[in-house]
């Protein structure tokens, strides 16, 4: 017999299953990536992201349409790392905005789901790119419209989904070129029917091992602060839980609500989506937050931890780790609490000791420890906003793969306005913060910040982590390459003149300047060997050389 319809429990099976099964192929996604650097991260983004909301999903004993629809969309928008992983939670967003109406769902009101969730990934991309995850998603969406007219069979209806979304998948490298010549399909495309597949695994009944999920600690969904030792604990209880709010949760609800936490603890978090408050706090006094708590609604995914007895054997084994990750935050938070609001602040994302100088050197307050190998979250974003007291906050993301990541956090945000610089990589985030003026708005800042980094080209140099061609040039596992902003530059088995064919290849008649940044894998003295080698062919350029400490990266480099 025929199913027809999927109810709220059902959903919840389906949706395990989904997140599931793309953890069980997020490596095998990181490799289809187009080009074999060592930070192929598509898979692992999307992965996090869903994770984040399948936790949120997990915590649900009773599930209604409503409930589930929330979890998701909120799970996933502050969950969502990289681009990738933006565009999952924006379809995931458009889907339920349309199924939050129902009690159960059928092909027809999977198919307007699919429909939205089309359409609000679209939207959500500056420039839509054919031949990625979003044509996958639209070619899914018009089969399904297809299909509902046709049955009402939902194992017909999803299997159809499936075949049709492979399909337009295997067109993926037809319509970029990039990827026909590297051999793979789009990794984001591949990524969400991994999600759909086991969509309809969940729906079949099969057997899902969902440990992957309970266990997960992804995403921010648990904020974990350790201290180096246990006797510097002075609030011993870690607790979490979110606030289903049964009323407005106003900017003033939620200053007063972090000015009590603040009183009975530290280390306090509090995150607002719509009726969603996600709250954090250290306390000696887990009932006291928590009776606050209820007074502006219910309450779900309750955890309190024991700090001092679970964590004192991890505490030694990571103390000076942690201290470290540790002590910019703690810096930015004693800064913003000493100091009085101020007109404008700066975050950025950084990676390396050297690099995080070179930005705090320039006027940036906080650092977000990210980059290539571990994108920052939305949910990153909100809580370095929250660390920075200003009106007006830019933030300088230095990845192209963080840049929507940011710009999904600025709507969520209501008492600052945060201002973006679409800084793709270190080097345009350097100049721009170089170039930002005291006496211009925010908004000339911005439009003059974006200006100036269109003259900077960068170049990074790292090793190949399988065979391919692109850009015409054969590369093997283990070469070296340079990367420039649009294509590869330089090929080689030698780290110092693949270096030093890149910069070649970025120079011309009005370059001025060469920064480089050696990463944590080089000696100085090489560093000096290349920068003496580009001084030699061109004498009348600047040369500046830093220790970025950077990690994969060899060299960063930068031409002006």
């Amino acid at each position: 017999m025929a199913i027809t319809t999927i109810d709220a429990a059902l959903l919840k099976k389906m949706f395990l299953a989904g997140a599931k099964s793309l953890e069980a192929k997020k490596e095998w996604i990181n490799e289809l990536n187009v080009f074999p650097v060592p930070d192929g991260d598509t898979g692992t983004n999307m992965t996090l992201t869903i994770m984040a909301a399948a936790k949120e999903v997990g915590a649900i004993e009773e599930p209604t349409m409503e409930s589930l629809a929330k979890a998701i969309s909120s799970g996933s928008l502050r969950g969502a790392r990289g681009n990738s992983g933006v565009i999952l939670s924006q379809l995931f967003r458009g889907f339920t905005k349309v199924i939050r109406e129902y009690e159960t769902l059928d092909t027809v009101v999977l198919s307007t789901a699919l429909q939205r969730a089309t359409e609000t990934a679209y939207k959500a991309v500056m420039k839509p790119k054919e031949g990625t995850i979003l044509t996958v998603a639209k070619g899914i969406s018009d089969r399904a419209a297809e299909l509902a007219m046709e049955t009402d069979d939902l194992e017909l209806f999803i299997r159809g989904v499936i075949e049709h979304g492979d399909y337009v998948l295997s067109q993926t490298p037809e319509m970029l070129p990039v990827l026909k010549q590297a051999g793979v399909v789009d990794s984001g495309g591949q990524g969400l029917m991994q999600v759909i597949k086991g969509l309809y695994d969940g729906f079949m009944g099969k057997e899902i091992d969902l440990s992957a999920i309970e266990n997960s600690t992804s995403v921010k969904t648990d904020i974990v602060i350790q201290r180096s030792e246990e006797t510097d604990i002075t609030f011993g209880y870690c607790t979490e839980f979110i606030i289903v709010a049964e009323k407005e949760f106003s900017a003033q609800a939620e200053q007063d609500f972090k000015s009590y936490l603040s009183s009975i603890g530290d280390c306090v978090v509090v995150v607002s989506d719509d009726e969603i408050v996600k709250v954090h706090v250290h306390t000696n006094h887990p009932g006291q937050a928590i009776e606050r708590a209820l007074t502006y609604g219910s309450l779900t995914s309750m955890k309190i931890d024991n700090m001092r007895e679970e964590h004192h054997e991890k505490l030694i084994k990571d103390a000076e780790k942690l201290a470290k990750e540790e002590q910019p935050k703690k810096q930015a938070e004693e800064k913003a609490e000493a100091e009085p609001r101020k007109a404008v602040g700066f975050i950025a994302v950084s990676v390396g000791d050297g690099l995080d100088e070179i930005f705090k050197g320039v006027g940036v307050d906080y650092l977000i420890q990210g980059g290539q190998t571990m994108n920052p979250s939305t949910e990153d974003m909100l809580e370095a906003i929250g660390q920075v007291n200003a009106d007006t906050v830019f933030i300088l993301p230095n990845n192209s793969n963080i840049i929507m990541a940011a710009n999904q956090a600025t709507y969520l945000v209501k008492d600052k306005k945060i201002l973006v610089v679409p800084s793709k990589t270190v080097p345009q985030g350097i100049t721009a913060m170089i170039n930002y003026m005291a006496d211009r708005t925010p908004e000339e800042n911005l439009e003059s910040m974006t200006e100036e980094m269109k003259h900077v080209r960068t170049g990074q140099v790292t090793y190949a982590v399988r065979n391919t061609v692109i850009d015409d040039k054969e590369i093997r596992e283990h070469d070296i390459m340079g990367l420039g902003d649009h294509s590869i530059l330089s090929v080689g088995q030698d780290i110092g003149t693949v270096a030093f064919d890149t910069v070649s290849a970025m120079m011309d008649s009005d370059s001025e300047l060469v920064s480089i940044y050696y990463g944590s894998d080089m000696e100085q003295e090489a560093a000096d060997e290349l920068a003496e080698k580009i001084k030699e062919k061109y004498p009348d350029v600047d040369i500046e050389l830093h220790s970025g400490g950077q990690p994969i990266y060899y060299y960063i480099l930068s031409v002006e």
